[in-house]
């Protein structure tokens, strides 16, 4: 029987900061056929072998049982070709752990229907604890064929079959598990020939050749909480992955865009090293000219600006997909002006990621916004990532957009990251310090450490459905909330006892990017910040919901205390707090632009911002409700003064409040931004910050 999902529209509220009540059941939500997937298997000659597969894996017993699984079925068919492959006779012929493989290749953990799978990646891994890489293509009948891996295809008019415990795909071929460090999945591809030829002599090819930290072991402990009116449980993750995405430019945009012959095999790297000295920022002690002789022998220096140049390619994350380089978007074609918490018809979901460059990040932008009212130059709709772009009304900079794949033949996914090709070259040039990157940098707090991301932590879920709020879903079946021990978490210190949670994303999260990050308990956190671009005076804030459940923190920059602790219990209306009465009168929308200018001067007098334009959560209709009119999410100046580039700072958060029955003493961490003077110093009537 075809699945058929009911798209819920309204969503009564009362969220995360005000959740609402919205206890569906999966019965609610899929029609069943009376039959488990164990069933559907073994009851189907044509899919024998699998069946086969999945017994001798012992995971035909999981299969009986209630629970929530998609499974992408090969048949005999199917298997047929790939015994071919691998030079095999047949399903006798594989081992036990290759069945294992296999069999776990083809299951997830979640149920996914075919209107859930969007270009990039699925936002679960399959139980291999691998991404399934997704896209599209239309078949002889003009269907829109979902393909898995490239290689292999839903049956279209098998696909969504349902089962009393999940989902059933057909699929075409068998699918295989990644078994290649990305260094070396990329050095299989002949475009990226001068790319993997500079990673191996700079020595970053080794670099990374890490998957997993084997120290990690985890606590199978759960953590029970309650968060304002709704408990809920955590779990610590299952493995401390270490993980990198790159973008790569091909021999042909090296050829076309730099001016490198990449025929000349003899002379190639020495022309890469030369365009590398010539573009790359310059640092104090560089030298006034960097001569190939005197640093050919020394590639692998960090100073070295061909090893610099390489360096900024790589980010120190698993991206996953090209879909999840940014928020996570709704895979809803009704919502597509909306992303996680952000509304892209108001400004594009960014991120902004470390590299392997020290002290210098990078910039991914999906471009989504469209309308007179952002303020953005003409075709910015177009849907695709771009690294280090800025358009808006002090800068056009195209930057290098991102393709979302690589040539059939090859693969661009590995066991710990993936690579991406990019139409332009990318490095940290002067004009990307000083005018890309000269601008308010806003960065959802789960991206704030790599590893939520490597991990498949960050964004994980279904963020249209909420658990029960009165007792605690020890089921995940809408997805997991963590907790992470000491040392998970690189450049972390915590002292005290109380737990940092990530909350999964609910689109009724009054949260930027739909989830969040709470200290329970009597927390000590103190964390390195991400670096910011040159030396000069910043601002750090703190974007959060108040609640009067919260607590209160006093905050140190670099070991120093930042005035006053912050209290969490406070909203914009308060007292001590209110800016202008002009919000009260019209409503944000109806406010002139003098009126936003002295709205926004009155609160940043007293250290506070409204919430960003472009943020929103669902109150039970859309469009939805926007952060900017509601006294609840704002920002908070937790620092302003001097931050100097190429070093370390930490900001330090240390409970001013104490736990009480029933009150976890909850601080709320949902987005940070380093903001430059050249934003927040605005002067003179009218004139104002981007309320973005």
């Amino acid at each position: 029987m075809k699945l058929f999902r009911n798209i819920f529209i309204g969503m009564a509220c009362l969220c995360g900061c005000l959740s609402c009540e919205d206890n569906m059941e999966s019965e609610h939500y899929y029609t069943f056929t009376g039959e488990m997937m164990s069933d559907y298997i073994n009851s189907r000659p044509e899919y024998s072998d699998f069946g086969t597969i999945i017994k001798r894996a012992d995971l035909m017993d999981l299969l009986s049982t209630y629970g929530h699984y998609t499974c992408f079925l090969p048949s005999n068919t199917a298997f047929d070709a790939y015994y071919e492959r691998q030079g095999i006779g047949g399903v006798d012929d594989l081992s036990d752990g290759m069945c294992d493989t296999i069999a776990r290749t083809h299951l997830i953990g979640n149920m996914f229907t075919t209107i859930e799978m969007m270009d990039g990646a699925l936002n679960t891994a399959n139980m291999n604890r691998q991404y399934l890489q997704i896209s599209h293509e239309l078949d002889e009948n003009s269907n829109n064929v979902t393909v898995l891996n490239k290689t292999a295809r839903l049956y279209y008019e098998l696909q969504d079959d349902t089962v009393e415990n999940g989902i059933v795909h057909p699929i075409d071929a068998v699918l295989e598990s990644y078994s290649t460090v990305l260094p070396d999945v990329m050095a299989e591809n002949p475009n990226l020939s001068l790319f993997s030829e500079a990673l191996k002599a700079t020595g970053l090819d080794e670099v990374m050749r890490q998957v997993r930290d084997e120290s990690y072991v985890r606590d199978e402990n759960l953590y029970r909480y309650r968060s304002h009116t709704w408990t809920e449980v955590a779990v610590t993750p299952d493995e401390r992955l270490i993980g990198f995405t790159v973008v790569a430019e091909t021999d042909e945009v090296f050829k076309e865009k730099a001016g490198i012959d990449v025929d000349d095999k003899a002379n190639r790297l020495q022309q890469l090293f030369e365009y590398a000295a010539r573009t790359i920022v310059k640092e104090v002690g560089d030298p006034t000219e960097w001569k190939w002789d005197e640093w050919k022998d020394k590639l692998t220096d960090p100073k070295n600006p061909l090893y610099r140049f390489m360096a900024y390619h790589i980010v120190t994350r698993d991206a996953k997909g090209e879909n999840l380089l940014t928020g996570r978007p709704f895979q809803y074609a009704q919502f597509e002006s909306y992303s996680m918490g952000i509304h892209q018809d108001k400004m594009n979901p960014t991120d902004w990621y470390e590299t392997l460059l020290p002290f210098t990040m990078m910039k991914f932008e999906r471009l989504t916004a469209k309308g007179a009212e952002f303020r953005n130059a003409p075709n910015s709709t177009d849907y695709r990532h771009y690294v280090n772009r800025r358009d808006d009304a002090v800068e056009n900079i195209r930057g290098a957009e991102i393709l979302p794949s690589v040539e059939s033949e090859y693969s661009n996914a590995a066991l710990n990251g993936m690579y991406f090709y990019v139409d332009d070259i990318v490095n940290y040039t002067s004009e990307v310090k000083n005018n890309v990157h000269n601008t308010r940098i806003r960065m959802d707090f789960s991206t704030v450490f790599p590893e939520i991301m490597t991990n498949g932590i960050r964004q994980n879920g279904s963020p249209d459905v909420d658990d029960a709020n009165d007792v605690a879903d020890e089921t995940f079946k809408n997805g997991k909330n963590y907790y992470f021990p000491d040392g998970y978490l690189a450049n972390v210190t915590m002292r005290g006892s109380f737990e940092l949670v990530y909350r999964r994303p609910h689109q009724n999260f009054w949260s930027y990017a739909g989830d969040e990050f709470n200290l329970f308990g009597d927390y000590d956190f103190e964390f390195q910040l991400p670096p910011v671009p040159y030396t000069g005076e910043w601002q750090i804030r703190l974007g959060f919901c108040a609640l009067e459940t919260r607590g209160m923190a006093q905050i140190y920059f670099d070991g120093v205390a930042q005035g006053i602790p912050l209290d969490m219990r406070k909203f914009l209306d308060h007292g001590s707090v209110v800016g202008t009465n002009f919000l009260d009168q019209k409503g944000y929308d109806k406010l002139t632009e003098a009126e936003k200018a002295e709205d926004q001067k009155a609160l940043r007098a007293k250290g506070y911002y409204r919430g960003p334009y472009g943020g929103y959560h669902s109150s039970g209709s859309w469009p939805p409700n926007e952060f900017i009119g509601n006294p609840r999410t704002h920002r908070v100046v937790l620092y302003q003064g001097n931050i100097t580039a190429g070093e370390a700072h930490t900001l330090r958060i240390r409970s001013a409040s104490k736990s009480k029955l029933g009150n976890n003493n909850e601080f709320m961490i949902d987005y940070l931004e380093l903001v430059p003077k050249s934003v927040w110093g605005t002067t003179g009537s009218g004139t104002m910050e981007d309320d973005l």
